[in-house]
């Protein structure tokens, strides 16, 4: 039995056909509604709860083999700080202390290239690998915060006899609803806003995430290491001009120079403060891609035989299921190498 968190999210939405797929038995944890958009939901043992509540999460590993913690809050509002420390931080130190509980139960972690903490200021270059250290003395956003301190609650566990691998996706893309997750970005370039920041920003396929968590966790039972996932960086302005075109849209054609980013952040803090409202643009987004950061994946692709695909083939990919709806959405691609 394979228990999933976070089922109804993007890495889950693809990860639970793919296992069962695999001809597993899958439980999955949900909070609200069972997540019907999920092919092969009806297959699928759901037990509602919170994540931070230990007594469900102890219950629902009976008999559990393998945990992928997918469930996770990406906010970077500053309204949502102790949200994503409930959510990232608590709720993961809870599943880690119920795989604890169950001897032999293997975890994987879905983190984010977020927990690495950034170029540091003495780099030479813009790579960046598994090896990057958390300058504790640095500033970090709430998000990248709350990630790392939920990976510092997965090496408790590890200290304390769990087995369990973290794996660092970048900005993961794929088709789901176009609320949630970086499914936004698609969502933007289809509304044909004419505004983008400068910059570059790290992809990769939601089905290569996928296949490379089914291979270090089930096939190479990999433990006591973590794993950048990344197929390369794109700079957002052809990001959102690869998106357009195919949808057939205009692309935003106007770079919002950084005097003019970190003005428009201050004035979103100043109404989302008044309002009570999310702010459409942070401080953390303001700034995100200004300095060139490139995430290297050769550990990932040594150790599996992954190679991931080109962020142009995903953006085709995403697009042509987007626009055909939710429910011709082609989890079928995932493919272990």
């Amino acid at each position: 039995m394979i228990f999933v968190t976070g089922g109804s999210g993007l890495v889950g939405s693809y990860l639970i056909p793919a296992l069962l797929a695999r001809g597993l038995s899958v439980r999955a944890l949900y909070r609200q509604a069972v997540p019907r958009h999920v092919p092969g939901h009806e297959r699928v043992e759901w037990v509602e709860g919170e994540l931070r509540d230990s007594g469900v999460l102890l219950e629902a590993l009976a008999g559990v083999t393998h945990v992928f913690h997918c469930a996770g809050l990406v906010s970077y509002a500053p309204q949502d700080a102790e949200l994503l420390r409930q959510v990232n931080v608590e709720g993961t130190a809870a599943v880690v202390d119920a795989c604890l509980a169950r001897p032999g139960v293997r975890l994987c972690y879905v983190s984010s290239v977020a927990a690495l903490g950034g170029l540091p200021e003495t780099a030479t270059g813009p790579e960046l690998d598994e090896s990057a250290k958390w300058d504790l003395g640095a500033a970090h956003g709430h998000y990248a915060t709350s990630k790392y301190l939920g990976e510092t609650e997965v090496w408790r566990g590890v200290a304390e006899g769990l087995s369990a691998v973290i794996v660092n996706p970048s900005v993961i893309l794929g088709a789901t609803d176009w609320e949630r997750s970086s499914t936004r970005l698609f969502r933007y370039a289809h509304q044909q806003h004419s505004f983008y920041t400068p910059g570059s920003v790290n992809f990769v396929d939601v089905r290569d995430v996928v296949a490379a968590m089914l291979r270090l966790t089930l096939d190479l039972a990999v433990t006591g290491e973590r794993y950048i996932l990344s197929a390369g960086a794109l700079p957002l302005g052809e990001f959102f001009r690869q998106t357009a075109a195919c949808f057939g849209k205009k692309p935003p054609t106007v770079e919002v120079p950084d005097w003019a980013a970190e003005a428009i952040w201050r004035l979103e803090h100043v109404r989302s403060l008044i309002s009570g409202s999310r702010p459409l643009i942070t401080k953390d987004t303001a700034r995100a891609g200004r300095r060139p950061v490139v995430y290297q994946a050769g550990k990932v692709q040594q150790a599996t035989g992954l190679r991931f695909r080109p962020v142009e083939e995903t953006i085709r990919w995403a697009c042509a299921a987007l626009a055909a709806g939710p429910n011709s959405q082609p989890v079928s691609g995932v493919v272990i190498p």
